[in-house]
């Protein structure tokens, strides 16, 4: 759904720009109440995660392909504000090393890949744990629902900026039928993928997810060599989710899985055009798209110039993709937790 440049108009970009900026610098504000000295380096390692997930592009119809977008992930694993953070953090990345996303359509693409999915994303998954029973697969089932909707979403987010400010006559019907229906598709592919990271996180670490905050376990007592849980009427009736790693290993074991599904399974992900790519295509929408800013960039189209092997071009761009947005988002966070006023406790250990 990275949207190119000439694809909007120059007024409506520049609208959309005005609102990226003043959801970041609310973003940053917000921030500083979600993150600590524990879940900041989390928040750096989601944004290189994400990076290195995006490149993954899987088949979702024929000749069609989608990736994760990212915002329902970040905001449950590291709060609303900062997953807004997360997912510009890589977009900018995209848009000035890899030529990926127009650098004009920057705030056409905040708008529609951090904002509007964070926000919906993340008020469905309230909503959901709020009904469930509170455990673990319950904010598992709840990340799956909000990730599954917040895709289609987005979808209708870009139609709608379109329709005020598309640079073709293409029929608006026709426009929000093909992206909402290819990016349901996609939905699918955006649940599993957050689905099984939220768990496989909270398996480890339940107290550094942001979403997983308050989640508690019935206490257990050891009666003839066997553990039952502790009576209902009992006084401690539940504790905390015990943490089953360091965040040391939680941190190096993400960012391994980055490198390795960056610099290497990314070879084998799907080469079909993704979803906005196809339907722009099929629909016309992509008739006055403009040659990118960052074209000439050694690492354009996700590949490192003069480097003739296509795996290890492919390969290579992903690794330095991985490093330089763990780097920027880990800068980012740092800074965002150093400025935190004294006055403000950390949402995140609030029910430690």
């Amino acid at each position: 759904m990275h949207v190119p440049d000439g694809f909007i108009n120059a007024p409506a970009s520049a609208a959309t720009g005005v609102v990226a900026a003043a959801a970041v610098a609310v973003s940053l504000r917000g921030a500083r109440r979600e993150l600590d000295e524990r879940t900041a380096p989390l928040a750096g390692l989601v944004a290189a995660f994400i990076f290195a997930v995006q490149m993954l592009n899987f088949p979702v119809a024929a000749g069609t392909s989608g990736h994760l977008l990212g915002g329902a992930l970040a905001a449950i694993l590291v709060g609303p504000c900062t997953g807004v953070l997360c997912v510009s953090v890589v977009l900018l990345m995209q848009g000035i090393l890899f030529a990926d996303g127009g650098l004009t359509a920057l705030g056409v693409n905040i708008t529609d890949m951090a904002i509007v999915t964070t926000i919906v994303s993340y008020a469905v998954f309230r909503l959901l744990v709020k009904v469930l029973p509170r455990g673990r697969r319950s904010v598992t089932v709840a990340s799956f629902a909000a990730a599954l909707l917040s895709v289609p979403a987005a979808a209708v987010a870009f139609t709608l900026i379109y329709a005020v400010g598309g640079t073709t006559d293409v029929s608006l019907g026709k426009v929000a039928t093909a992206m909402i229906g290819v990016h349901v598709l996609i939905g699918l592919g955006e649940a599993v993928i957050t689905a099984l990271t939220v768990g496989a996180v909270i398996a480890v670490r339940p107290d550094l997810v942001h979403g997983a905050r308050g989640l508690r376990q019935r206490l257990k007592l050891r009666v003839n060599g066997a553990l039952v849980d502790v009576p209902a009427s009992d006084g401690a009736r539940t504790a905390p989710v015990a943490a089953r790693t360091s965040r040391r290993a939680l941190w190096i074991t993400g960012l391994a899985t980055s490198l390795v599904l960056a610099g290497f399974v990314s070879f084998y992900a799907s080469s079909s055009p993704d979803g906005l790519e196809k339907v722009a295509h099929d629909k016309g929408i992509d008739k006055k798209a403009q040659r990118h800013s960052s074209a000439d960039s050694p690492l354009a189209d996700y590949g490192v110039r003069d480097v003739e092997d296509a795996r290890l071009s492919g390969g290579l761009a992903g690794v330095i993709g991985v490093g330089v947005t763990a780097v920027a988002g880990s800068a980012v966070f740092w800074v965002v937790r150093r400025r935190r006023t004294p006055d403000v406790s950390p949402t995140s250990t609030s029910a430690v």
